[in-house]
């Protein structure tokens, strides 16, 4: 299996940016968030059991799925959120472990943000966080999804704590300060992942 760098963060921590800059380096991106919405396109199979179960209006006009509404469903009912997970997570892997097969980069980096609360970190061969303080994560969300600051502390309540990310980090990015700063750091660490992805393949080797 292709050596395994896994990276989270927070919501409004800037995962996405961090990932842009490794794959501006020639690295195969997995994004678990891309892959939950693939699975769940128009025609799919998944898409078709969350309409049975959930019911017709789970659908927008166009027939897609209606997130808003999903989200809704399942916020007060743990039940119902079980059984979606049970749904769509085994397909996520399955998609997840196809693509980490066909990579073509010395390593891949593999985007879950929701690495801590799902489990996975030992999953990955290295576990990178980027970091930023509480205040910056809901000023970001606040700022990117034009929402309130009590619906923005509404959704950082429900992940994992600034502290248990950084429990299961075996890299820190700090992005509180510019973009300029995440270019180094990723300079920095896609050497270091070179090194440590080269070490795994020559262990392998009889």
């Amino acid at each position: 299996m292709v050596y395994t760098v896994a990276l989270t963060g927070g919501i409004g921590s800037g995962k996405s940016t961090v990932a842009d800059a490794f794959s501006h380096l020639g690295i195969n991106v997995i994004d678990a968030d891309i892959l939950a919405r693939q699975v769940v396109e128009p025609g799919t199979p998944a898409l078709r059991a969350i309409v049975e179960h959930f019911g017709p209006q789970t659908l927008t006009p166009d027939g897609a799925l209606n997130r808003r509404v999903l989200r809704e469903r399942i916020f007060a009912n743990p039940d119902e959120k079980a059984w979606l997970n049970a749904l769509l997570h085994p397909l996520i892997q399955r998609e997840t472990q196809q693509q980490m097969q066909q990579a073509t980069s010395p390593y891949v980096l593999w985007v879950v943000p929701l690495l801590v609360e799902n489990n996975l970190a030992s999953r990955a061969d290295r576990v990178l966080v980027v970091d930023v303080t509480r205040d910056t994560q809901i000023l970001r969300t606040m700022q990117r999804d034009q929402v309130s600051r009590e619906h923005a502390e509404h959704i950082l309540a429900a992940q994992a704590t600034r502290e248990q990310r950084l429990a299961v980090a075996d890299d820190v990015i700090d992005n509180n300060g510019t973009p300029e700063a995440i270019a180094s750091d990723v300079a920095r660490l896609h050497a270091r992942y070179l090194e440590l992805a080269a070490q795994a393949v020559s262990q392998e080797k009889p």
